[in-house]
């Protein structure tokens, strides 16, 4: 009984095609609506012109009192910073004014146009990617995105620096 005593071999790159033909559908792929393990935030929107729209009512999850800022600004720095720049006015290394490697200046987030993006329409734009700029969702978590957009929101003069400085304020208080 060689079948019993030793299982058959299983090659974890082959086809999963022949399986289809004993009843099997497998496609490797998560099943619609599943959220991943440790991600609390589960974002549902589709990434098609709805769900653009759409993207515009959503709020941040996050307390922005309770949002690390040196660390939002370092994951800003490292995945965004390159392109949209330190200062957050698209004059990133790969631009330089033009002159640098990238053939179309990234936005500045300084614009008007940017500070009155609703921060839904953003993480929505940095999950999927929009324009020529590909999406950030295998680099950053859920949770990274959020404080990304946060760290934006607040450098642009947004709720996210009234809070943080309230916070600011009422520690320095209890310090005294």
């Amino acid at each position: 009984m060689p079948d019993m005593s030793e299982s058959r071999a299983y090659d974890a790159y082959s086809s999963t095609e022949n399986l289809k033909e004993h009843g099997i559908n497998y496609n490797a792929m998560p099943v619609e609506g599943t959220i991943a393990r440790g991600d609390q935030f589960g974002y549902t929107l589709k990434n098609d012109e709805a769900g653009y729209a759409q993207s515009a009512s959503v709020k941040s999850p996050l307390d922005a009192s309770k949002i690390d800022m040196t660390e939002a600004e370092r994951l800003y720095l490292v995945n965004c910073g390159v392109c949209h720049g330190a200062k957050l006015d698209g004059n990133g290394p790969l631009w330089k004014g033009g002159d640098g490697p990238y053939p179309a200046a990234p936005k500045n987030f300084l614009a008007d146009d940017m500070k009155a993006m609703a921060e839904g329409t953003m993480f929505h734009s940095v999950t999927y990617g929009k324009n020529l700029m590909g999406s950030y969702a295998s680099q950053l978590n859920t949770l990274q995105r959020w404080e990304v957009i946060a760290y934006i929101k607040m450098k642009q003069g947004g709720t996210a620096t009234t809070t943080t400085t309230v916070v600011a304020d009422t520690t320095a208080a209890k310090a005294k």
